[in-house]
């Protein structure tokens, strides 16, 4: 490669890198139920919307919605309950709870804006307040912004990489630093939403014990070949269990 083209190419690639770093500069937002300055690059209402759509391809995903309404009623009372009675209500976000008919995979989720699933097979081994526990933990989630969030940090590695990769041979290596640093932010999502998810069970009424219990009903379902807490998105069972001992002590004062 001529020496020119070479010097282009850097300052190309320097470019890129620079206007990842400002554009994540100009989207910090200070969480108001968190505390916690994050990076985000869209509007609540862009989060609701997102949620929405996604809403019914996540349900058929999960072999739709359950039957039995009754259930369904359950899941609905409980989490009106938990939004109605807590931080949550003061949040833009228009929260729904839905019941999947999934009866094999255990499994609760949240979408951006407020869309809230469980599957039939966690829900069937979990009373009022371990339902409690998990939907007041999804509820955290959204809250807490985590996939806005998530959706903001990919693509500014995204941009890294593709300015690393521009003026030199380095993309392979940032891509590789921000897949890391991702997943080790998606272990800090799940404790940050234990902590939300025991603030709303006491605001709520709710024995936030019962998230400890919810804890070990996921241990049992991974079984002894769960995957190490290094590779995984969520930390250990048991250093949740840790981090929700804590969040009692410290929000049942209050």
């Amino acid at each position: 490669m001529r020496r020119g083209s070479w010097k282009i190419r850097i300052l190309i690639g320097l470019a890129i890198v620079a206007f990842a770093f400002i554009q994540r500069c100009s989207n910090k937002e200070t969480n108001p139920y968190t505390g916690r300055v994050q990076n985000i690059n869209m509007t609540a209402d862009q989060e609701i919307a997102i949620g929405l759509q996604s809403a019914p391809e996540m349900a058929q995903q999960h072999g739709g919605l359950y039957p039995d309404q009754r259930m369904q009623a359950l899941v609905d009372a409980v989490g009106k309950r938990l939004v109605q009675n807590s931080i949550a209500r003061e949040t833009p976000y228009q929260f729904d709870f839905h019941l999947l008919a999934d009866d094999r995979t255990i499994n609760a989720f949240a979408l951006p804006g407020g869309q809230c699933f469980i599957t039939y097979a966690l829900f069937s081994q979990l009373d009022e307040a371990q339902l409690a526990g998990v939907l007041g933990h999804e509820i955290g989630h959204v809250i807490g912004r985590h996939s806005a969030e998530r959706i903001a940090e990919s693509s500014f590695w995204q941009t890294l990489t593709m300015g690393a990769s521009v003026g030199g041979d380095l993309g392979g290596l940032v891509s590789g630093i921000g897949q890391n640093t991702l997943l080790k932010n998606g272990r800090g999502d799940e404790l940050e939403s234990d902590e939300l998810g025991v603030i709303l069970l006491i605001q709520s009424g709710y024995d936030p014990n019962q998230m400890i219990k919810v804890m070990e009903i996921l241990k049992a379902a991974a079984g002894p070949n769960r995957v190490p807490e290094f590779q995984s998105t969520h930390p250990d069972p048991e250093n949740r269990i840790e981090k929700i001992k804590e969040a009692i002590e410290k929000y049942s004062g209050r």
